[in-house]
């Protein structure tokens, strides 16, 4: 069931981008996106920068994350409602880019906002649990000398808040953000309820670093103009 439900996935990705093939720009297919997606929120700036690490201890930045597309968002593991319902929809956006020649050039990262109970041992077991592939995805948490609220401070510079509760729990909202092989920050896509395979076509977009056409100009593009 989950082949085929993968296998459909791609198949509606292939039908999806083969219009934005035609597209000029990434501006057009901004524009496309805010036309059919009002999720999708187009940003063009850096995106915050950051020092972290998997559960193997290995030390992750921005940096060493360059050449790939980012599909970014913050969870914490023992969040009951709608952190496993966007690790979930995460798994399937990566379903359908891994279908794709895409695989090599997206890097999936969640970021724990929970460091003190989400665990090396955690963090190992909550990818595969929810459905997410090792091969292309990071779970990031705080390195040893960091502050408990390091990545609740930088959830706050990606736009939004984790607040601690007295029973434990974090008010949050929920945000997947899109940052570009160069490490701009892209886009937002707004809560749970976007479609997958728009995610997935503004990706491709990135990935194949769609731009405008050179124009050429003067007597010699007049003439090839006849032909």
């Amino acid at each position: 069931m989950r082949l085929l439900k993968n296998l459909v996935a791609v198949l509606a990705l292939i039908v999806a981008v083969v219009p934005m093939a035609r597209a000029h720009s990434l501006d057009e297919v901004d524009a496309m996106l805010e036309s059919d997606e009002k999720y999708f929120q187009p940003i063009d700036k850096p995106a915050p920068d950051f020092t972290l690490r998997t559960a193997d201890g290995r030390v992750v930045r921005p940096a060493d994350l360059r050449g790939k597309v980012v599909i970014l968002h913050f969870i914490y593991t023992s969040c009951p409602d709608v952190c496993p319902l966007q690790a979930e929809k995460i798994a399937e956006i990566q379903a359908m880019v891994n279908g794709t020649p895409m695989k090599d050039q997206v890097t999936f990262v969640t970021i724990t906002t929970d460091p003190t109970r989400d665990t090396p041992d955690v963090l190992r077991k909550y990818g595969p649990a929810h459905g997410l592939d090792p091969v292309n995805w990071l779970f990031l948490t705080t390195t040893q000398d960091q502050p408990l609220d390091a990545t609740r401070r930088l959830a706050e510079g990606f736009g939004h808040k984790f607040t601690p509760t007295d029973d434990g729990y974090q008010m949050h909202g929920t945000v997947t953000h899109v940052i570009d092989k160069e490490g701009r920050w892209r886009a937002n896509f707004h809560g749970l309820n976007f479609a997958p395979v728009n995610l997935v076509t503004f990706v491709n977009a990135l990935t194949n670093k769609v731009e405008l056409p050179h124009q050429e100009t003067g007597w010699w593009a007049r003439i090839k103009s006849f032909f």
